[in-house]
């Protein structure tokens, strides 16, 4: 009797896990594998300018690193370094540009500055820094302004801030605080909105959240949206078909690979097909309709890569 029960214990078992996997191959999406980057990395930052893709800082040994993917060529360089090592980091392009702001030096903490890097004079520019010192946050591009949220202070806690930087102006303004202080949070502009999604409290991946808060600059006011599907953070976002797609992320689980898009028209989520290879501080970039899944930790904590790995809806 003891024997049966088990068989069909088994049984169930294997029957549970055929139908994970049937269901799995019937989401949406495919993934392909290109050229890796010639270092391997974690809590990096991505982003594309000029059909080129720059991946920028990052735990690794030199910490400092930006290297540039050339998806034509399915080829790398290594371009000008950042003038200091950072990790934690959050990017962004506009005119041309790329800049980064904020992050963590190791044995120093959460740092307020802000590089301007110009890929065509492989140069790098100090710019005004942030009001607010942080590590860990994110940001986003609206009507030619940057937006940088949330993220870690100085003293190992959340700060709510919501800073807008004019590159124009070289200045920087306070907007409404964010509803909810976090960290290793995402990002994404969808209509002249912004969506912070997931994160965790105080830097603590145990303490991973789900929320998922929309920010409009015209009312200069948050609102609460649907939350993200699963519960994670150290992930990273693109928008395509405005949609935001999140990928990858950390909590007591492990190391994730979903791929959960949110749709503002409809206030709804929707499951893709999971990465390949499952990663936190990993660093996202669309170009074209293929989004770009880059470097991060392939286990919990500091671990590395330089998987590069495509996905295309």
């Amino acid at each position: 009797m003891v024997k049966s029960s088990t068989s069909i214990f088994s049984a169930l078992i294997a029957l549970l896990a055929f139908l994970s996997r049937d269901a799995l191959a019937e989401l949406p999406g495919h993934w392909q594998s290109r050229a890796p980057m010639p270092s391997a990395r974690t809590e990096v930052a991505a982003v594309e300018l000029g059909g080129k893709i720059y991946v920028i800082g990052g735990y690794e040994k030199g910490g400092n690193l930006i290297e540039e993917y050339d998806p034509a060529a399915d080829r790398w360089r290594t371009r000008a370094p950042l003038p200091k090592s950072l990790h934690h980091i959050g990017a962004a392009t506009l005119n041309g540009k790329i800049y980064v702001m904020g992050g963590y030096v190791s044995g120093v903490g959460s740092v307020d500055s802000v590089y301007e890097y110009d890929p065509a004079q492989d140069r790098w520019n100090t710019k005004a820094p942030m009001p607010t010192a942080r590590g860990a946050l994110a940001v986003g591009v609206i009507s030619g302004k940057i937006y940088a949220i949330g993220g870690v202070g100085n003293n190992g806690k959340n700060v709510n801030a919501n800073q807008e930087y004019d590159p124009t102006q070289d200045r920087w303004a306070n907007r409404a605080p964010m509803l909810t202080p976090r960290d290793h949070l995402a990002a994404g502009v969808v209509n002249g909105k912004l969506y912070a999604i997931g994160g965790r409290i105080n830097g603590r991946h145990d303490r991973s959240i789900t929320a998922n808060e929309e920010y409009d600059p015209v009312a200069n006011r948050w609102t609460t949206r649907s939350p993200l599907p699963t519960v994670r953070s150290g992930i990273a976002a693109a928008v395509l078909d405005q949609k935001v797609f999140v990928f990858g992320g950390e909590s007591p689980r492990g190391t994730h690979k979903e791929v959960e898009s949110y749709d503002p028209s409809g206030n709804r989520w929707q499951r893709w097909t999971p990465m390949p290879t499952a990663r936190h501080g990993l660093g996202v970039a669309l170009l074209g309709r293929s989004i770009y899944v880059i470097a991060g930790g392939p286990q919990p904590g500091a671990t590395y890569s330089s998987v590069n790995e495509v996905f295309t809806p």
